[in-house]
């Protein structure tokens, strides 16, 4: 019941083994474009490639990412450069009830560890005035255990326990027949989980007898960390997942590692630094059974013709858009999505890294000068703070989280240091840091050592408060405001997109599931087989002589919103 793990992940439990009875031995070969590497993208590429080398078809895999690494919003940066000290800066944990990348770790030989702390410490949740909860690492057991329930009572329990039966619910989509699902919507209908997501956090709590101090103090505090959302701000599956990280693991080196595994396990042709412009219809359907073949048109930076839009010389029977359409700056030419992407707010965060010789300052947090100071905050809003969705939800805090993340040796004073992470609304300041870290911090965060008159170094430098520093800005998930409704995985015939997923649940896990989900129906659609809801794969779509319909979605949220 470790309710204090600081990132949501969700699991899968796989087992889909469909009976492949079509003859695709005579079949052309199937030519399939990934548009993302990131989890989606890279999931996408390497379930298919397995599901075509079971059934016998014959796939050419073709990858587009505009960026030049794998991985998406999975990211890792070396402190101080040091390959030797790398630091997640994206996504940092999984755990293992995520099937597709629990396995994967360990088909592809990567090493798990623990992301905590390399040094024990205290874990504090703070609302702008006063710790409201700590724990320390060193006595969790049974006296941390007994500290929570003597402060809570029985809620942790409670709360607990509609976590597992909230999660067990949501793993069905990993099960036949749930798996693979046409449709986010109706598969969220037959599982009952708009009960959870068309309400808010708080609502759902309550409806649960289970608002109260448990609910504020701890709750929010792992939804605002992994959501930067407020209970009232954020819908109920978001609210459970944010609680459920029990067992967190990391790869060694980064987690970008089990989606560049995917990717060349996919023997997929990998584009680096190629942005796709546009997509088209060829002109003419590929013989009489309804389907189109797709151009797509690319600039490559890193090309001798650097931004110059070309058109791929192969045209695609499948597309797979695996990046959330509003940020990709692509252009649909003509009709090409049937069923038009709803635009969602997704979440600005501001993520920042940087290495200090300096603890947190007791007199920031209101503590005594001798008193020990959490070296792992959360954040929570203060009694009197009024809650708000967006940037404007940190409250009096002023920001979500501020971690001590590794110790690390600075390569030039080789002196130890601490590397700390920050999740805030806005860009840290100089002023900010100087309270933080109770000392001054320059607005260029660089102090020069003192001299002496002739110009000579003193006798001692003073010690720079930043030694290093890595700002990043993250549109990482979508706002999780409550809504019934989710945009498909189906946006036309051989046209699919994964990042509906998103606004149902949003994390490392759930992207390469939807991964897998379109690569199972990519390939049930090519073998004409016939999935759990006794339709083939793409069958979503109604026919109206030549157009194709899809009924539309909109988000619904509640009143309170």
């Amino acid at each position: 019941m470790h309710f204090l793990h600081t990132l949501g992940a969700l699991a899968a439990v796989t087992g889909f083994a469909p009976a492949f009875g079509a003859d695709v031995s005579s079949k052309p070969v199937k030519q399939v474009a990934v548009i993302g590497a990131g989890a989606a993208g890279a999931s996408t590429a390497y379930h298919l490639h397995r599901y075509a080398e079971e059934a016998g078809i014959a796939v050419n895999i073709t990858v587009f990412e505009k960026s030049s690494r794998v991985g998406g919003r999975t990211l890792t940066v070396n402190a101080h450069d040091n390959p030797l000290s790398p630091v997640e800066l994206g996504a940092s944990i999984f755990v293992k009830v995520n099937h597709i990348l629990w396995n994967a770790t360990d088909e592809f030989n990567l090493r798990r560890i623990n992301p905590g702390l390399d040094e024990n410490g205290i874990l504090g949740i703070w609302d702008g005035d006063s710790f409201v909860y700590t724990q320390d690492s060193e006595s969790w057991g049974w006296w941390s255990l007994a500290k929570l329930f003597w402060k809570y009572g029985t809620a942790p329990y409670y709360v607990n326990n509609l976590v597992q039966q909230t999660v067990g619910t949501f793993l069905k989509l990993y099960e036949k027949p749930y798996f693979p699902f046409r449709s986010l919507t109706t598969r969220a209908f037959e599982l009952d989980l708009v009960k959870v997501t068309g309400v808010t956090g708080t609502q759902f709590l309550v409806a649960n007898k289970l608002d109260g101090p448990f609910a504020h103090d701890i709750v929010q505090a792992a939804s605002r960390v992994n959501y930067m959302s407020n209970l009232a701000y954020i819908h109920g599956l978001g609210t459970m997942v944010s609680m459920a990280p029990e067992g967190a693991k990391s790869v060694v080196g980064g987690n970008w590692r089990i989606f560049t595994s995917m990717i060349e396990s996919s023997k997929a042709y990998l584009n680096l630094n190629t942005t796709v412009t546009s997509i088209a219809q060829e002109n003419t359907r590929d013989g009489d059974d309804g389907t189109y073949k797709y151009i797509i048109k690319t600039s490559n930076i890193s090309s001798p013709e650097a931004g110059k839009v070309v058109r791929q010389s192969v045209v695609f029977d499948d597309v797979v858009i695996a990046t959330p359409w509003q940020f990709s700056d692509i252009e649909e030419e003509g009709d090409v999505i049937q069923h038009p992407i709803e635009p969602v707010p997704y979440a600005k965060l501001h993520v920042t890294l940087f290495s200090s010789p300096f603890r947190f300052s007791p007199q920031y947090f209101n503590l005594d000068p001798a008193a020990p100071v959490p070296n792992s905050v959360l954040t929570t809003l203060a009694m009197d703070d009024e809650a708000k969705p967006g940037s404007g939800g940190a409250g009096k805090a002023g920001f979500f989280s501020a971690t001590q993340v590794k110790k690390v040796t600075n390569p030039k004073t080789l002196g130890e240091e601490y590397v700390y992470k920050i999740f805030s609304p806005e860009a840290v300041t100089s002023d900010f840091l100087s309270s933080l870290l109770g000392v001054e911090v320059p607005e260029t965060f660089v102090r020069t050592p003192t001299t002496k008159d002739d110009g000579e170094d003193a006798e001692f430098e003073m010690i720079d408060p930043i030694s290093w520093y890595h700002p990043a800005v993250f549109h990482p998930y979508p706002q999780k405001l409550p809504r019934v409704t989710f945009q498909d995985p189906i946006l036309g015939r051989g046209l699919y997109y994964t990042s509906g997923m998103e606004s149902f649940i949003s994390t490392m896990e759930t992207c390469a599931l939807m991964g897998k989900n379109v690569a199972r129906l990519i390939a049930d659609d090519y073998l004409g087989v016939s999935n759990a809801d006794g339709e083939n794969a793409s069958a979503g779509l109604k026919h109206d002589d030549d157009q194709m319909v899809l009924g539309g979605q909109q988000s619904v949220a509640t009143d309170e919103l």
